[in-house]
């Protein structure tokens, strides 16, 4: 019998679990703002620019609220949760994604995730720590560094390349629903499970089409040699903005922004947790 026993598996850790669910409610939170925020920048809604729907943006937004260092410390332990679950899905191999050239590709993608969660966890702690966190922009940091390098525009280029391979593949992995698999099987009435599989493919490709945008600027800083031509999510929507038919196009992308932190939302709240 004392055999028998010492051959039952213990129970995974709890929390594994309890972090994925948090770092999927705080990126929820953060998407669902910066769609909104962009949204009303597209029509121009109270003042707002698309400056305020950038990372830092939203992050001082947060913390102008009521008690807001302190909802800015839960966003930014959030934050940090996920990019932990991250470490821990590519390091572990939690999903079962195995050592072969497609496994490998997977679980770099959620350690380059990991990175940039873990980067947007340490502004927001800056800021509740008051050092304002960094007034430049990384992206322009980078290809100014890039720039310096021998073949320093070929460098960039590539960097342009894999952020745009990045958007095409959001939108692909929205279009084609393969996404719809961490909420299938959760317990959900199938219509819900229908309209959350909807919003999540609207999200994953207005995600897409942010990172496509993304890479055009990585693109252009590389061909001009200029680094004040790449950026971020708030150079992105200014490009959008700023294109025919600008704030239909940048209020669209808006609202598909909402649906993907809607989604993650439902994600936390139904996705099974792999933690061995």
């Amino acid at each position: 019998m004392s055999d028998i026993s010492t051959q039952v598996p213990n129970p995974p850790p709890a929390w594994i679990e309890n972090f994925a669910k948090i770092g999927l409610t705080s990126k929820g939170i953060v998407y669902c703002l910066v769609g909104i925020i962009a949204f009303m920048a597209a029509f121009e809604l109270q003042g707002k620019t698309t400056e305020s729907a950038g990372k830092a943006g939203i992050l001082k937004l947060i913390q102008d609220l009521p008690a807001g260092n302190i909802l800015l410390a839960i966003v930014a332990l959030g934050l940090l949760c996920y990019t932990l679950w991250r470490f821990i899905q590519a390091i572990k191999d939690t999903e079962r994604n195995g050592s072969d050239a497609k496994g490998i590709g997977k679980r770099l993608r959620y350690l380059f995730s990991g990175l940039v969660y873990g980067a947007f966890a340490f502004l927001a702690t800056q800021m509740v720590l008051g050092n304002g966190g960094s007034n430049g922009d990384s992206r322009q940091t980078l290809v100014t560094k890039l720039l310096q390098q021998p073949f320093g525009q070929w460098l960039v280029g590539i960097v342009a390349v894999a952020t745009m391979l990045i958007g095409c593949y959001q939108i692909y992995y929205g279009y084609t629903e393969k996404y719809k698999k961490k909420v299938s099987g959760g317990g959900l009435k199938h219509e819900i499970e229908e309209q959350m599989i909807r919003a999540g493919k609207i999200g994953y490709v207005a995600r897409g089409v942010v990172w496509l945008v993304i890479g055009y600027l990585f693109l252009q800083a590389a061909l001009q040699s200029n680094p004040q031509q790449a950026g971020g999510n708030t150079a992105a929507f200014q490009f959008l903005e700023n294109s025919s038919y600008g704030s239909f196009i940048l209020g669209a992308v808006a609202i598909g922004l909402v649906c993907y932190g809607v989604f993650m939302f439902m994600r936390a709240r139904f996705q099974p947790i792999h933690t061995s």
